[in-house]
C-alpha cells in the first residue's frame, strides 16, 4: 500500500517537475534537453547486456565514483559500464571523464528516469545489467524493486547516511524497510553509517565497512602545475583564498569576510566555485555590487593571460570540472555547503594538495570524515561570525597552513583502500 501511494504522488508530480525543470533550464539549459531519457525512451548508445550499471547521480557522487570505475575497467575488463546520472552537471562530468571510454564503447551514459515502475522496467529491459550499483544515498524503491524483480544484485557503495536521514527513513518506514531490504550489499564508509542502517532494519550479513572512496584519491601532479600557472595570472606572490562549491548565501557571508580580511591582506585574492552552475550570474553580480574587482573564468580563458593582472579581486570560477586545478592554486579552502544547512561537501581533494581547510558548522554529509580532520589538526572548523577571525590567523601564519596541509594529505594517505574492499564486494555479487 505505501509503495502504491508512492507511485501515485510521484505520477501527480510529473507535470510539477516537469515545469520545474523548464524554469532550472533558464540558467542551465541542460535540464531543457534529453527529456526522453528521462522517461526511458531514448535508445542508450552503446550499451551491452550483461554489463554493470553505476547511478552517480550528480557532481560529487561522479568524481568520487572515478577510482571505483578504473578499478572495475581494470579488474573486470570485459564487463561494458552503463553510468547514470539525474542532473546536467553530473551528466557534464561523465562526458567529460569518460569521454574516451564512451567513444571506444567500453562505457555508455544517460540519465536514470523517474521512479516510476513502469519506467523503471522499460529502462532496465534496455541496460539488462548484471550488477546495478548506487552511489552514496540515492535509494529509489521502483529502481531498487525493479533490479530484485529482474535478479540483479545493487550494490549500495561508499553508503553514507546521516542520524538526520535516518530519522527521515524511520518517519516513512512502511516504504523505505523493503527498500532498503532489496539491496544485497551495503559497503559503508564508517561504522556509523553501517549501525544506522542496521537499526533500519538491514540484517548484519548485508553490510560491510569499506571506508570511504573519496580517500582513494591523488593529487594529479598536471593540477598542481597548473593551478601554479593561474596564480601567475594574478601575480604568484598574492595570498589565494577560495570558497569551494558554494551554495546560496554563503556568497555574501565570503564577501563580508574578505572585505574584512582586505584591510590586513591588501593583495588577497578570492576565488569562488559556486557548486551550480545556473548561480554564476548571480554571484558575479553579487561581487560587481559590491565595487570589487572581478574577472570570470571563462572571460580570462578566452583573452589569455600574458601578463598578471594584479588588480583582480574576485576571481568567479565560472567553469565545471576544475575543482582540483583552483584547489591547487588557493593557500586557504573553505568548504561551501557547511555555512548553510546543507551538510557541506567534500574536503579531502583540498586535503589531497596540502592545503589548510576551513569548513562551516553544518557537516552532516561528511560528519565522519570531518571529526577527523579536526581531531588529526587537519581542518579548522568555525562558526559564520567567526570565519574571518579564523581564516586571518591562517593568512597570517604560513606555519599554521603548511602544518595543517601536512597534516591533510597524512590522513588521505592513511585511509586509503576503499576500493579494494568494494572490488571483493562487487566479484562476490557477480559470481553469486
Amino acid at each position: 500500500m505505501a509503495r502504491l501511494f508512492y507511485n501515485l504522488i510521484f505520477t501527480l508530480a510529473i507535470p510539477f517537475i516537469l515545469i520545474r525543470m523548464w524554469m532550472r533550464g533558464g540558467a542551465n539549459p541542460g535540464y531543457r534537453k534529453r527529456w526522453a531519457e528521462r522517461f526511458g525512451l531514448a535508445a542508450i548508445s552503446g550499451v551491452k547486456p550483461n554489463g554493470i550499471l553505476i547511478h552517480s547521480v550528480s557532481v560529487g557522487e561522479t568524481l568520487a565514483a572515478v577510482p571505483m570505475v578504473r578499478a572495475i575497467q581494470q579488474q573486470f575488463p570485459d564487463k561494458h559500464i552503463t553510468i547514470t546520472t539525474t542532473t546536467p552537471t553530473g551528466s557534464d562530468q561523465v562526458l567529460r571523464i569518460y569521454k574516451a571510454d564512451i567513444e571506444s564503447g567500453t562505457v555508455s551514459h544517460c540519465y536514470l528516469p523517474y521512479d516510476l515502475p513502469w519506467l523503471m522496467m522499460l529502462f532496465l529491459s534496455k541496460v539488462k545489467p548484471s550488477l546495478a550499483i548506487i552511489m552514496e544515498t540515492e535509494l529509489w524503491p521502483n529502481f531498487i524493486r525493479r533490479c530484485n524483480c529482474s535478479k540483479v544484485p545493487v550494490l549500495l557503495a561508499n553508503a553514507r547516511l546521516s542520524e538526520r536521514s535516518a530519522k527521515g527513513y524511520r518517519k516513512f518506514s512502511a516504504l523505505t524497510a523493503p527498500m532498503l531490504n532489496g539491496l544485497n550489499m551495503v559497503a559503508a564508509q564508517h561504522r556509523d553509517d553501517a549501525r544506522r542502517f542496521i537499526e533500519l532494519g538491514l540484517a548484519e550479513q548485508k553490510v560491510d565497512v569499506t571506508g570511504s572512496i573519496k580517500f582513494d584519491i591523488s593529487a594529479p601532479a598536471e593540477a598542481v602545475e597548473q593551478g601554479q600557472k593561474l596564480r601567475g595570472q594574478w601575480g604568484a606572490e598574492r595570498p589565494v583564498l577560495l570558497l569551494a562549491s558554494s551554495h546560496e548565501g554563503e556568497d555574501d557571508l565570503i564577501l563580508d569576510c574578505y572585505q574584512q580580511l582586505l584591510k590586513q591582506h591588501k593583495d588577497l585574492v578570492l576565488v569562488i566555485v559556486p557548486r551550480h552552475p545556473e548561480r554564476f550570474d548571480s554571484v558575479a553580480a553579487i561581487a560587481l555590487s559590491r565595487e570589487l574587482e572581478l574577472i570570470r573564468r571563462s572571460e580570462s580563458q578566452q583573452k589569455g593571460a600574458l601578463q598578471p593582472n594584479y588588480k583582480t579581486q574576485v576571481y568567479l570560477a565560472d567553469t565545471m570540472g576544475e575543482m582540483m586545478l583552483l584547489l591547487a592554486a588557493a593557500d586557504v579552502c573553505i568548504i561551501g555547503g557547511s555555512f548553510i544547512e546543507h551538510g557541506g561537501h567534500n574536503p579531502l581533494e583540498a586535503c589531497a594538495l596540502g592545503k589548510a581547510v576551513v569548513m562551516g558548522p553544518s557537516d552532516f554529509n561528511f560528519a565522519a570524515i570531518s571529526e577527523q580532520l579536526r581531531n588529526e589538526g587537519a581542518m579548522q572548523q568555525c562558526h559564520n561570525h567567526e570565519l574571518a577571525t579564523c581564516v586571518g590567523q591562517l593568512l597570517a601564519k604560513p606555519a599554521m597552513r603548511q602544518q595543517m596541509g601536512e597534516q591533510g594529505e597524512r590522513v588521505v594517505r592513511e585511509n586509503q583502500g576503499a576500493v579494494k574492499g568494494l572490488l571483493s564486494n562487487i566479484s562476490h555479487l557477480l559470481l553469486r
